[in-house]
């Protein structure tokens, strides 16, 4: 391996405040959402993910239909990622949230979610 690989390779190496930086991103996001949608719906923090599932009151796929409609919100329906053996979807029920975007982001999408679910 040429030495500016190296050098480079040791340097990336060797930083470990952004993988910081982004746990404790992760963590505010998490926490945020949790506390707007605890009251109101099922969750199940992740040990390692920034995906967050949640229980549906209804069929996943009706609930995501619906929520997109009523708030222009986004959420991918659990059985829409796994498939049905023996008659059960494991994902079935369930809804996948990305939180991806900046904290206030989160905030306001998981203000919607808590806004839908009391509407139901």
């Amino acid at each position: 391996m040429p030495v500016q690989h190296q050098i480079a390779s040791i340097a990336a190496w060797k930083d470990e405040q952004h993988v910081l930086d982004n746990r404790n991103q992760y963590r505010q996001k998490f926490d945020a959402v949790i506390d707007i949608l605890a009251p109101v719906i099922t969750l199940t923090r992740p040990e390692a993910s920034f995906y967050l599932w949640a229980k549906t009151p209804t069929d996943d796929t009706l609930f995501s239909k619906g929520i997109l409609a009523d708030q222009n919100l986004t959420l991918l329906p659990g059985s829409y990622l796994s498939r049905e053996v023996d008659g059960i979807n494991p994902g079935s029920g369930y809804v996948r949230m990305a939180l991806v975007a900046e904290v206030d982001e989160c905030v306001e999408a998981a203000t919607r979610i808590r806004r839908y679910i009391e509407s139901l």
